[in-house]
């Protein structure tokens, strides 16, 4: 069986003007989505923020998520680091010959 990493792509800024209500709306969403295919879920989490990213090309650090567009994602490593220079370390390693790492933060709930 293959697996594959569902990608949710969202304007932020509807999530930062939200109330708490459709903020609790889109959570038992999630909920139900989980109930009702979680035998095919394998993992998952919701990311920090874009503006959390950091994006390594080489030895080069630069803060944001500036992956040329024309990349697209390939991939994806689930880590665990003491830190973000840690995090860093560990995916200046990751080998991306024709173009770059993002790292960001994975949000924590509770």
């Amino acid at each position: 069986m293959a697996q594959y990493l569902v990608l949710i792509y969202e304007a932020e800024d509807a999530y930062t003007q939200a109330s708490p209500q459709v903020l609790d709306d889109v959570y038992q969403a999630h909920g139900r989505f989980a109930e009702r295919w979680g035998s095919a879920i394998v993992g998952g989490n919701a990311l920090q923020p874009s503006g959390t990213a950091t994006t390594v090309r080489g030895d080069v650090v630069t803060d944001g998520p500036f992956v040329e567009s024309k990349e697209v994602l390939g991939g994806y490593y689930l880590i665990e680091a003491t830190d973000l220079d840690q995090a860093l370390e560990i995916a200046k390693a990751v080998p991306a010959p024709y173009g770059g790492v993002e790292v960001r933060p994975v949000m924590v709930f509770g």
